[in-house]
């Protein structure tokens, strides 16, 4: 396993990468928001890539490592309903395209164990939890 202090950027590194994403392109995000959200999707779209972009600078720092990791797992947890949009609304679409809509599934397990570990990790110094 992962240093908790490489392995905390590189998950900082993933999310400011979607966090970018949701400013640079975001029509595919927008397409994703549940329907049951109130307000325009863009908005969501905008406030979730905000999100990532904060999680990804909490992780980048030591002394809010741990917290930005909890609120990771947590933020992880609540895009479910977005992937699960996704593959809905990908059902019908080639092979390919749905793979990738029903592979963001099983996806979030090892991203919020990811996240725990890397908040446990900052409990005990920098090793996460196996």
């Amino acid at each position: 396993m992962f240093r908790s202090a490489r392995s905390s950027r590189v998950l900082a590194g993933l999310l400011a990468t979607a966090g970018v994403a949701h400013f640079a392109a975001p029509r595919p995000f927008d397409s994703i928001v549940p329907r049951a959200l109130p307000g325009r999707p863009r908005t969501w779209t905008y406030a979730s890539g905000a999100a990532e972009l904060a999680l990804a600078a909490g992780l980048a720092v030591p002394r809010t490592r741990k917290a930005a990791a909890l609120a990771a797992s947590a933020f992880f947890v609540g895009v479910f309903p977005a992937n699960v949009k996704m593959a809905v609304d990908w059902r019908h679409r080639p092979v390919a395209q749905r793979a990738v809509a029903y592979g963001r599934l099983p996806l979030q397990v090892p991203l919020v164990l990811w996240a725990r570990a890397v908040a446990a990790g900052a409990d005990k110094g920098g090793q996460p939890k196996t």
